[in-house]
């Protein structure tokens, strides 16, 4: 006959085994519980599809409510928001965060932490993406004299180590012919300790990932020095799970994809109140966030494991291994498509057009799109600026949206072109000197187009 004290060491054995060992689960007697836990990024506003929009859209816990009525458990999710990918990760690796997102050089850390600590994850889905590299930016202040990237050769600096806008700065510093270890002095800083430095004064410019160098540019904090898209890359953001969670609740990763795949068709089709959403919940301007999530914005959002953003991803592995980072990542290893595959069959939309001017007027709740920049300019002068919230503007090489009354303006005759960057309208009009062209303030551009 067994001790009653054998008997209660056998129960708290299976407890376990009866509940399941993906998330944390509780109750062998009564209605059993999972919680799931997800690691999000609120401000890291491409990634709100897996994060701050799909949260409030409450569409994984009624994927979860749905499964659980059909399997007795009750499914809980616990949402942890993080200013940055590398503290998700931590959290993966020490088996407390089953799904994440962050951005693609993160990933590729996430990926090297998790086959070293013996906690492997895998990239199962995309949120945000843009295949020049439009999504990271370097700022300086709004008074500052530099006219381009080579300006900043023994300048202070600051980004985030090991972030997706870091690796823009080592890129752009490496074509402008600065040694990235040594031509600059580089402050290793959180965005918002970074943001505060540059108004401060301490650093001279920023190399951050959005929302924060259109924030700052908004506010009037800052103006844009490079933008990302020069390089011509692919950026994107993406989400990661456990291994271990994913194989051991493959239905529970099937309702995120699928919850998350219904998020991305709400900011789709309705991008002015997904951005009066990830406002609200973020305390970003709503005019921010549809700089980058809008209609025309800086970011697509698709689910989809694009081939040519899994390319990007191995040529992004040589810059973080320089900076001793990294040793070495299996993309193709980290990466799976079949969760997607399964939970989403159709999960991948057409590629995005060419951006278009926008306009965005107080009390409607759509905005319009222009043919042209001029176009957008004379609309803007008939509504008159009580009645406008913002207008945005593609450059007219990168093709990146920016706002209208920042970006830099180029006529070319009647023509008009805008410009993210004072260098990029710098060699635009070093390159077309012959037809006239030459770069005009905001609101001489505004009498030339009407």
């Amino acid at each position: 006959m067994r001790s009653p004290r054998l008997s209660l060491a056998l129960a708290v054995l299976l407890v376990p085994l009866a509940s399941g060992c993906g998330g944390k689960a509780s109750g062998a007697d009564g209605p059993k519980t999972l919680t799931v836990t997800v690691g999000y990024q609120s401000k890291t506003i491409n990634t709100v599809t897996a994060g701050t929009l799909l949260r409030s859209l409450g569409y994984f816990e009624q994927e979860l409510a749905a499964r659980g009525r059909k399997d007795g458990i009750t499914y809980k999710v616990d949402w942890q928001d993080y200013a940055t990918g590398a503290p998700i990760t931590a959290q993966m690796t020490a088996g407390k965060i089953d799904i994440g997102s962050m951005g693609d050089f993160p990933l590729l850390i996430n990926a090297a932490r998790g086959k070293e600590l013996k906690q492997p994850t895998r990239l199962v889905s995309v949120t945000g993406y843009n295949l020049r590299g439009g999504l990271n930016t370097v700022v300086t202040a709004p008074d500052a004299k530099f006219e381009s990237l080579a300006d900043l050769r023994g300048k202070k600096v600051s980004t985030s180590v090991g972030s997706a806008a870091d690796g823009t700065l080592v890129r752009a510093l490496q074509r402008a012919g600065i040694d990235p270890s040594s031509g600059i002095q580089k402050l290793n800083q959180q965005p918002s300790v970074g943001a505060s430095a540059l108004q401060a004064g301490s650093a001279d410019a920023l190399s951050q990932f959005v929302a924060w160098p259109g924030q700052l540019a908004y506010e009037g904090k800052a103006k844009a020095l490079y933008d990302g898209a020069e390089l011509n890359l692919p950026t994107f953001h993406g989400v990661t799970v456990r291994q271990e969670f994913a194989a051991e609740r493959a239905g529970v990763l099937d309702d995120f994809l699928r919850a998350q795949r219904k998020a991305t068709e709400y900011l789709r089709t309705q991008p002015v109140a997904a951005a009066e959403s990830v406002a609200k919940e973020t305390g970003l301007p709503a005019e921010v966030v549809y700089l980058y999530n809008g209609a025309n914005g800086i970011a697509t959002f698709d689910p989809a494991l694009r081939p040519e953003l899994l390319a990007a991803l191995k040529e992004d592995v040589p810059v973080l291994r320089d900076a001793k980072l990294v040793a070495d990542v299996d993309v193709d290893g980290f990466v799976d498509r079949e969760p997607l595959k399964r939970a989403v069959p159709e999960a991948d939309y057409p590629p995005a057009g060419p951006a278009r001017p926008e306009l965005w007027l107080r009390n409607e709740p759509t905005t319009r799109t222009f043919d042209t920049p001029a176009a957008l300019l004379k609309a803007l002068k008939g509504a008159g600026p009580a009645a406008v919230r913002a207008a945005y503007v593609p450059d007219a090489v990168t093709g990146t949206p920016w706002f209208a009354d920042k970006a830099v303006w180029v006529s070319e005759g009647s023509e008009l072109r805008a410009f993210v960057t004072p260098a990029g309208a710098k060699s635009y009009v070093d390159q077309h000197r012959g037809s006239g062209a030459r770069i005009v303030g905001f609101a001489e551009a505004g009498g030339i187009a009407s």
